[in-house]
């Protein structure tokens, strides 16, 4: 992606989006639990805001990214949940109005950023627009699990284009993740978009091939949903596998979700 201003646009747009749907809540609305194991609402935005200041010290100062590095090594189980913990013991305004200034600090850097520039991060570095693509990610992801919190259905919106994309980019990674190797080949992928379109990407011949609703893609790539739950077909061994283990965030492999019914 040549120019990265249309991601950081939808970036904003994705956060503005969730941030109208927190920003009335009440103290206790801020404390629901979400579907991510002992994180309420307020623990989903204290992660976001946590993540856009990592992102910040990448992007402005690799020396204070190290420090969030260190952390990570230090603490490799819980420096993310330590993090979410940390902010979610504020009071919603000042959580709130840290996300605001960070995410707005944030999507400035990387619209001022120098053409070509790459930032540390946790997995492989990232151009502008690879980092604003996986915020967007987060943003999306973690949004979800707000509205799941609130009984509240967000439509796809054509910005999933930015997060199908990542998910495919990152089956490589995905597959090293789990200590495999990654496949030869390019597989072919086709996505249907929210409004009908197809989203491709790869070969159209190859052997290998992903097809189905962009947003199922989606769900499974940030492990918003089981792929029992979600209409995603494979032809090929191959693509069979990635779609056990994908995902498009850096990191470890997470738990995922169970699929729908099973015991909790």
């Amino acid at each position: 992606m040549s120019d990265p201003t249309p991601v950081i646009d939808d970036l904003r747009e994705e956060s503005e989006e969730l941030d109208a749907l927190v920003a009335r809540l009440s103290l206790a609305e801020w404390g629901l639990a979400t579907p991510a194991p002992g994180w309420t609402v307020a623990h989903q935005v204290a992660h976001l805001a946590w993540t856009d200041r990592a992102a910040l010290a990448a992007v402005t100062d690799e020396d204070a990214f190290r420090g969030f590095v260190e952390q990570a090594l230090a603490a490799p189980d819980r420096y993310v949940d330590d993090g979410a913990e940390e902010g979610a013991r504020q009071e919603p305004a000042a959580l709130l109005a840290a996300w605001r200034d960070g995410r707005r600090t944030l999507q400035e850097a990387l619209r001022g950023a120098a053409p070509g520039a790459r930032f540390p991060w946790y997995g492989p570095p990232m151009a502008v627009a690879s980092m604003a693509t996986a915020r967007l990610m987060e943003t999306w992801a973690h949004g979800l699990d707000i509205a799941d919190a609130l009984g509240v259905v967000r439509p796809p919106t054509g910005r999933l284009r930015h997060i199908a994309r990542i998910g495919v980019r990152a089956r490589d990674f995905a597959h090293a993740a789990h200590g495999l190797t990654p496949p030869g080949e390019e597989f072919r992928v086709e996505l249907t978009g929210p409004d009908g379109d197809v989203w491709a990407y790869g070969p159209e011949d190859a052997p290998q091939r992903v097809t189905g609703p962009a947003l199922d893609f989606c769900l499974l790539a940030t492990q918003r949903a089981h792929r029992a739950d979600l209409d995603l077909t494979a032809e090929g061994p191959e693509a069979d596998r990635w779609l056990d283990i994908a995902q498009a965030f850096a990191g470890p492999p997470g738990a995922g979700r169970k699929p729908k019914g099973a015991a909790r």
